[in-house]
């Protein structure tokens, strides 16, 4: 049976179009257009926005569970959850830790991520452990080393093909050979957590390595007589810049040299959210490490950033009200952006015919009323 949504606006993968009704077929996308046949069943949205269901491509917990955990259970909590947060995909993402632990986790995820009950684990996202002291954040450097082709195979195989982007640090040795094999694979590399420098950072990246881990935090910064890997992010073509905007991590006025620099449609939103997401002040784990959340951050005991509790609705609502992005730029860097980056776009990101009937409704604020997960309505911020 096919139903017929009525809205203001909708953002489509080529622009936005509307007023006008996007068809819903057995919980798929069907065609966008003006009129509807007589006597057809139309779901309302008068006064609201259509977009497609949010992507985050950088991701470790959610309410009080975390990807480390190893706990398919605390998954699917994690999963449900993130639906309030208007996101319908993500990539499941690692902290360094120990290579039998990932080993583990890597598969305890390809064993159940098909079970997951609300938002889709798209891949895995290897953040580490392949990164250097410096600029080492949350991540225990007890476990860096240089990058392995052996031991990555090795998870790869235990995910089942699952691992979708990997970061690590451009100064590290064998760093070139390793982007080489590993995007033959189809797999992203990521750079981050670094004290590299711009050409380190280009060679990298001349290897084939195109996505910059949350950019301006844990890498070398901009400084007129070395760019740095700051300035290899907004300078280098063809990459893609990761971003937190919650107003801790980047000050607006970076953000928006980022965006004017890299362009919108290189700048993906992401969120580092780790297990305090969805959950009150107080004191929680981030991996290894005890974290203090108060005041809208999350802090390791030294007092540095340790990941964030933001939700990738409110990432998208900051930029436009910053005045950074238009409505219509914000969506494209939370759902098709980070997807493009991340190689997943034939399954997200986009509303499109034959699609999987992800996607938000919004209101013009630009605030989350309700998702829905191939068609159905698994979240009302009405009730």
């Amino acid at each position: 049976m096919t139903t017929y949504i009525y809205a203001d606006k909708f953002f489509l993968k080529n622009g936005t179009e509307g007023p006008g009704y996007l068809a819903i077929e057995e919980g798929r996308f069907g065609s966008y257009m003006k009129a509807v046949p007589e006597g057809a069943e139309v779901k309302d949205f008068s006064g609201k926005w259509i977009a497609p269901g949010l992507v985050d491509t950088h991701i470790h917990g959610f309410q009080n569970h975390d990807v480390m955990d190893n706990d398919p259970e605390g998954l699917k909590v994690m999963s449900e959850g993130l639906l309030s947060c208007g996101v319908t995909s993500y990539l499941a993402t690692t902290l360094t830790s120990s290579r039998e632990l990932l080993t583990q986790v890597a598969q305890t995820i390809g064993d159940h991520y098909k079970e997951m009950p609300g938002a889709k684990i798209q891949g895995i996202y290897f953040e580490g452990p392949f990164f250097t002291e410096k600029y080492k954040g949350a991540q225990n450097p007890g476990y860096f080393s240089d990058p392995s082709l052996e031991v990555f195979n090795e998870w790869q195989e235990a995910s089942g093909g699952l691992i979708k982007k990997i970061a690590l640090a451009p100064e590290r040795q064998g760093v070139s050979e390793f982007v080489r094999e590993v995007t033959k694979q189809g797999v992203v590399v990521a750079l981050g957590h670094s004290d590299a420098t711009y050409e380190q950072a280009k060679e990298a990246v001349e290897a084939g390595a195109s996505v910059f881990v949350h950019a301006f935090n844990g890498m070398r910064g901009l400084h007129h007589r070395e760019p740095g890997m700051v300035g290899a992010a907004m300078n280098l073509r063809d990459v893609y810049a990761e971003l937190i905007a919650d107003g801790h991590h980047v000050h607006p006025k970076a953000i928006d040299v980022l965006m004017k620099t890299r362009g919108h449609d290189h700048v993906a939103l992401i969120t580092d959210c780790m297990m305090a997401g969805g959950m009150p002040d107080g004191a929680y784990m981030l991996g290894e490490f005890p974290v203090t959340v108060a005041e809208g951050t999350a802090r390791l005991e030294s007092g540095s950033l340790a990941g964030s509790i933001l939700k990738l609705k409110e990432g998208i609502k900051h930029v436009v009200d910053w005045g950074l992005a238009t409505p219509e730029q914000a969506i494209l860097m939370a759902t098709w952006v980070p997807a493009v980056s991340c190689n997943i776009e034939d399954k997200c990101g986009a509303i499109s015919y034959g699609r999987d009937a992800d996607f938000i409704v919004l209101n013009k604020e630009m605030e989350l009323e309700a998702t829905y997960l191939d068609g159905q309505l698994r979240y009302d911020a009405t009730k």
